[in-house]
């Protein structure tokens, strides 16, 4: 009387080839999922409008002549001079990326390699045009209001 022996220990092993076909079947669904997780990812903009486009950004003391402050939180860079007080936007044009300075004024996007001259202008990369100059203003109260809703050439300054 001899009985078949069954049971987890009694199972044939997984074999070398079989695991290794597996690994690889697991990698390129993972590698399909990555891929489709950006590809839908891709065209939601890193940085949404904002809802009202006129905000107060200080005095005009807060900016003196020679300075550059980035207000990261408002995504522009102020600059004043002897000509006055102007703004730039760091999103970037091609898919609103936040765009960074370089040690030379320039812009560069990290997200998709456009580049920028320090007035803004496309030096390189997938932007279809440069950085955009927004309009500064005097507001009533003696604050400096920026209208980011209003493009303005990049040598527009307002006078002080």
């Amino acid at each position: 009387m001899h009985e078949e022996l069954s049971g987890p220990r009694f199972d044939k092993p997984v074999e070398r080839r079989d695991f290794l076909a597996l690994a690889a079947l697991w990698s390129f669904f993972g590698t399909i999922a990555a891929a489709l997780i950006g590809s839908v990812r891709l065209p939601i903009p890193a940085v949404f409008p904002e809802t009202d486009s006129r905000f107060p950004i200080g005095k005009p003391g807060d900016f003196p002549a020679g300075q550059r402050v980035h207000l990261q939180r408002r995504r522009l860079w102020v600059f004043s001079d002897q000509g006055g007080i102007a703004a730039v936007s760091t999103v970037c044009p091609h898919l609103g990326c936040l765009v960074a300075r370089t040690e030379d004024g320039a812009y560069t996007c990290p997200c998709h390699g456009s580049r920028f001259d320090p007035q803004g202008s496309v030096t390189g990369g997938p932007s279809p045009r440069g950085l955009v100059w927004v309009e500064v203003s005097l507001g009533p109260d003696g604050r400096l209001v920026v209208d980011s809703g209003r493009e303005v050439p990049a040598a527009a300054r307002l006078k002080v």
